[in-house]
C-alpha cells in the first residue's frame, strides 16, 4: 500500500470520527438542549440562583398565580393565594422540585429546539402554563386545615383534573421566613404532602380491608359481629374498639368503623390476601402526576403475626399511605372501578406526561358494593347536610400516633352524575376524623358545589 493511500485512509477515518463527533452533539443537542438552555447559569433566565423570566402560570379560571414583571418573579397579590397554591406554583429557587416552575421550566422559557430562548430573550416573556387547580378553592381548604401540617386534594374522577391541590405548611414566597431552616413548624415544608407524604392511615384502611371481604368471604353481607369494646384473637392478643358495639353486621361495622369487627376479618383473610388487595388498590406503585412520581402507600405483612395482622386491617401497625391514592381510590369506588391518572398541569399536559392512563384500582361489583357502603356512611353517620345536593360517600379514619395526637382522615367522593368529585383530607396530628377532617371536607366540597 503506497503512501498516498495510508494517508487517504487516515484521511477518511478522521472524517468519520468528526461525522460521529457531531451526531453525538447533535444527539445530545436534541436530548438535553432543554437543560443547557434552561439551566441556572442562563443570566436571561435566572438571576442568584432565582428564576426571573418566564411566561405566566395561571390556575384554571385565569387568574395569574405567577408571573415576570420588569425581570422580576412575581406571585399573586393575595398572601392567601400564595401561601396555598405554593405547591402546585412551586418557588424560585426550585427547593419545591415538583412545582409548575421546574416542571415546566422549558415550556415558561418558550424554548424550542429551533430557537432555543431566543423569543424570550426578544420579548421578555416566554410560554404561559394553565394549571387545573382553582385558586380559591385552594385557599379555602388552606384555611380550613387551621394552621396544621397535611394536605386536602379534590378532582375530577372522570377526567383526572386536580382541582384543589394543598400541602400544609406552607409560606410566603415573597416573604420567605428567615428561619424556616431550623423552625419545627416548616419541617419538610417543600415536600408536597399530597403528591409525596405518607402517614398512618387510622380506619380510612377498613375500605380496603372492607374490598378484600367482598371479594373473598362469599357470606359476608350475612356474617354478624359481637363487638365488646375489643378484640380478643385466637392467639391471646387483643385489638381495643373505639366503643362497645354489640350485635352488628358489615355494613354497621363500616358506618360505625368498628375496630372488633375489622380486626377479626383481617386475621380471618390471612397476610397474604389483604396484601393482594392492597396491592391492588395501588399500595406499592408510584402514579405520574404531570410528571411527578408520588410516593407509593406501603403494607408489609411478612412478619407480621395475628395479633398484628389485627391491628393492621384497622389501618395500623406499620401500614403507611399516601394521599393521592386514596382520593384515587375514593374516584374508583364512585365510577365502577378505574380512573384517569390525576393531573394538575393542564396546557403542557402532553408535553410532561403524554397521553394520560386509565387505573383499574378494583373490579366493578366491589367497587359498587363499597359506594352503597360509603354513601350510608355519610346518610347515617357523617350527615347528608354536611354534602347537600352532592349524594355524597366517605369513610373517616383517626390514626393512632405513639407519643402525639392522632391524624384526622377523611377520603370520599359524590355520586351526583353533575359533580363527579372525590376528596382526601389528612389533617397531622390534630384529633379525631369525624370532628377535624369531615368538617373541612364539607367546607371545600360546598365551596366548589356553589362555584359550579
Amino acid at each position: 500500500m503506497n503512501t498516498v493511500t495510508k494517508r487517504a485512509y487516515v484521511l477518511l477515518g478522521i472524517i468519520i470520527a468528526f461525522m460521529v463527533g457531531i451526531g453525538i452533539l447533535a444527539g445530545s443537542f436534541f436530548v438535553n438542549g432543554d437543560i443547557w438552555a434552561t439551566s441556572r447559569y442562563n443570566g436571561h433566565l435566572y438571576s442568584a440562583g432565582q428564576i426571573t423570566n418566564a411566561g405566566k402560570i395561571l390556575d384554571r379560571n385565569g387568574v395569574v398565580l405567577a408571573q415576570s414583571v420588569d425581570g422580576k418573579r412575581v406571585y399573586n397579590r393575595s398572601r392567601s393565594i400564595r401561601i396555598s397554591t405554593l405547591h402546585a406554583v412551586g418557588d424560585t429557587y426550585g427547593y419545591i422540585a415538583y412545582g409548575a416552575h421546574s416542571l415546566c421550566r422549558d415550556k415558561l422559557t418558550g424554548y424550542s429546539f429551533v430557537n432555543g430562548i431566543y423569543d424570550l430573550i426578544k420579548t421578555g416573556e416566554g410560554s404561559d402554563v394553565k394549571l387545573t387547580i382553582d385558586a380559591e378553592l385552594c385557599k379555602t381548604a388552606y384555611n380550613a386545615l387551621n394552621g396544621k401540617k397535611g394536605a386536602v386534594g379534590v378532582y375530577n374522577y372522570k377526567t383526572g383534573e386536580i382541582i384543589c391541590m394543598v400541602s400544609s405548611m406552607s409560606y410566603d414566597p415573597e416573604n420567605k421566613p428567615d428561619d424556616i431552616e431550623t423552625n419545627e413548624k416548616y419541617e419538610a415544608v417543600y415536600v408536597n404532602r399530597l403528591l409525596n407524604g405518607v402517614f398512618t392511615p387510622g380506619s380510612v384502611f377498613k375500605t380496603v380491608t372492607a374490598a378484600c371481604a367482598i371479594e373473598n368471604i362469599p357470606d359476608i353481607n350475612s356474617r354478624t359481629f359481637n363487638c365488646t369494646g375489643a378484640y380478643k384473637t385466637p392467639q391471646g392478643g387483643e385489638v381495643i374498639c373505639n366503643n362497645t358495639h354489640g350485635k352488628i353486621d358489615f355494613q354497621t361495622a363500616l358506618t360505625k368503623s368498628c375496630n372488633s369487627a375489622f380486626a377479626q376479618l383481617g386475621i380471618e383473610l390471612g397476610n397474604k390476601k389483604l396484601t393482594e388487595t392492597a396491592e391492588k388498590m395501588g399500595f406499592g406503585k408510584s402514579f405520574n402526576v404531570s410528571g411527578v412520581k408520588t410516593s407509593p402507600s406501603r403494607i408489609d405483612l411478612k412478619e407480621a403475626v395475628e395479633i398484628d395482622t389485627g391491628w393492621a386491617a384497622i389501618g395500623q401497625y406499620t401500614t403507611l399511605v399516601n394521599p393521592l391514592n386514596f382520593m384515587m381510590i375514593a374516584g374508583c369506588i364512585a365510577s365502577g372501578g378505574s380512573t384517569p391518572t390525576p393531573y394538575f398541569v393542564q396546557e403542557a399536559l402532553t408535553e410532561i406526561t403524554g397521553n394520560l392512563s386509565t387505573n383499574s384500582l378494583l373490579n366493578e361489583s366491589t367497587a359498587n358494593t363499597l359506594k352503597t357502603m360509603m354513601r350510608n356512611n355519610v346518610i347515617n353517620n357523617y350527615g347528608d347536610s354536611r354534602f347537600p345536593g352532592m349524594e355524597f360517600g366517605g369513610k373517616t379514619g383517626t390514626a393512632q400516633i405513639s407519643g402525639e395526637k392522632s391524624h384526622a382522615w377523611f377520603f370520599g367522593f359524590s355520586c351526583a352524575e353533575d359533580f363527579p368529585y372525590a376528596i382526601v383530607v389528612v389533617s397531622e396530628n390534630s384529633g379525631g376524623g369525624s370532628e377535624i377532617a369531615v368538617p373541612i371536607a364539607s367546607k371545600v366540597m360546598k365551596e366548589l358545589k356553589n362555584s359550579l
